[in-house]
């Protein structure tokens, strides 16, 4: 979408909104979601009787159409794109404001799209809300956020302002270096399939008394999915892929966070991903049955016992990193992580794909872009160094391989700077692309400055052949 099309779509929806005035919720409400200063106790019902016209109004409106248009998104049941949602809006959204304030509002049901898990371990099931209900949830999420999330205990990190996966990482390694060198490893199965509406919403009711807002989010728990045409209600969980459904899984959870903190242990949260550190084994274990107890009889939860462990903590992973087992712990990463990397990386310079060089790299270069931002926060580069180099291996096999006759061979090594002998020698071996790639003659041809000059990211700040 070009920048003048998106300035037109946002001024489309600017004209959908009411513009007499600013609305009666004051300015600081309107900051979006950056957290306040960090304080203990729930926000009493009695001070946000009418959140439903802080949730309507124009300018939390307008930037929750901003976030939602940058996620962008696929079209829920209705079909409706993204781009199709302003001129929408400009013809209805009368009639939507006045459902949400009289509390008659119901969403739409969500569309169930089925994405393969990491490992192959099954397949993880989103619910892909219509544009409009995505757009309200959004809006629900903006006036929530900045009065719950202060509430949050500090050990939860996940899907929360100014906090992420590394600094719970990072959390986890201070408490293994401070002596607590067993993991308490418990994992929620299938947690946001397994939500309890009716504790949640008693959750949300001890910091909402706005009952249209109460009756919003309990019809987009309930509003059902469309799976293969065919219609699901929704008894149990909140569906991953709205926006509302972080913001209410931490909520879930920060009963357990309170319970832990109330026992003294030391954990660390991301989502459904809990780790709590110990000093024995036979510590762990008894944590383990009282965490398993609490989270089946308090909050009506599962805990796969499959994926549960008590180990040391460079046996486990955590957001995709573990730890060395020195006295001073440091971050790397996860086995399970380095094996979807090469896995994915495969697919992306695959010998089969007839592609050039610079089209096969451009392809791969996202990928290695994202992946290092993420992981390149690991404290051993020597594994981002490996990759590096098996990366070049692939690309050089790939060459290879297009390559197909010996004559052609032997005449772009020699184009590429290849003694003769050297030349000749890879050309006419009986070798493999793979076994190959490694060999002087590959490595001359095609050196790292060429994968640098093609702008092939590097994972590790410096490289080797």
């Amino acid at each position: 979408m070009s920048g003048q099309r998106q300035k037109n779509q946002y001024e489309q929806l600017s004209l959908a909104f009411v513009t007499d005035g600013e609305g009666e919720a004051p300015t600081a409400a309107m900051q979006g979601t950056e957290p306040l200063v960090a304080k203990r106790d729930l926000e009493r019902p009695a001070a946000n009787v009418s959140l439903m016209e802080e949730v309507c109004q124009r300018e939390n409106l307008k930037k929750a159409w901003q976030r939602v248009r940058a996620n962008k998104g696929s079209p829920g049941v209705d079909g409706m794109t993204i781009d199709e949602f302003p001129g929408y809006l400009r013809e209805h959204w009368p009639a939507i404001e006045a459902k949400l304030l009289s509390g008659n509002y119901k969403p739409q049901p969500v569309r169930r799209v089925e994405i393969p898990k990491p490992g192959g371990g099954g397949v993880r099931k989103l619910g892909i809300p219509t544009v409009c209900d995505r757009w309200i949830q959004q809006a629900i999420l903006q006036v929530l956020q900045k009065r719950w999330d202060p509430t949050f205990s500090e050990h939860s990190y996940g899907f929360r302002p100014n906090r992420s996966a590394h600094q719970a990482v990072m959390q986890a390694q201070a408490y293994i270096a401070e002596g607590f060198r067993w993991v308490v490893d418990h994992d929620l199965e299938k947690f946001f399939d397994q939500v309890n509406h009716d504790i949640l919403m008693a959750l949300v009711a001890k910091r909402v008394s706005d009952k249209r807002l109460l009756k919003l989010i309990r019809a987009c728990l309930n509003a059902g999915v469309l799976e293969n045409g065919l219609f699901c209600s929704t008894e149990r969980g909140t569906p991953q892929g709205g926006p509302l459904s972080p913001l209410l899984s931490n909520l879930m959870l920060d009963v357990l966070d309170r319970e832990l903190e109330r026992r003294g242990h030391r954990f660390v949260r991301y989502a459904d991903d809990s780790n709590i550190y110990v000093c024995s084994r036979r510590a762990g274990q008894r944590v383990m049955r009282g965490v398993t107890s609490f989270v089946t009889r308090r909050l009506k939860l599962k805990v796969n016992a499959h994926k549960s462990a008590v180990a040391r903590p460079w046996q486990r992973s955590f957001l995709g990193f573990s730890f060395t087992s020195g006295k001073k712990p440091k971050r790397r990463v996860a086995p399970k992580s380095i094996a979807r990397f090469k896995q994915r990386a495969r697919e992306l310079t695959s010998r089969t794909v007839g592609v050039s060089m610079p089209q096969r790299i451009s392809r791969l270069a996202a990928y290695l872009r994202g992946w290092r931002s993420y992981y390149g926060y690991c404290q051993t580069p020597s594994v981002l160094e490996a990759l590096d180099s098996w990366v070049r291996r692939r690309l050089r096999a790939a060459a290879w391989k297009q390559w197909k006759r010996l004559r052609t061979r032997y005449k772009r090594l020699r184009q590429r700077g290849v003694n003769p002998t050297k030349a000749r020698h890879c050309a006419f071996s009986s070798d493999g692309p793979w076994r190959l790639s490694a060999s002087p003659a590959l490595c001359i041809a095609f050196p790292n400055a060429y994968f640098d000059s093609l702008s092939l990211p590097r994972l590790a700040t410096r490289g080797t052949a």
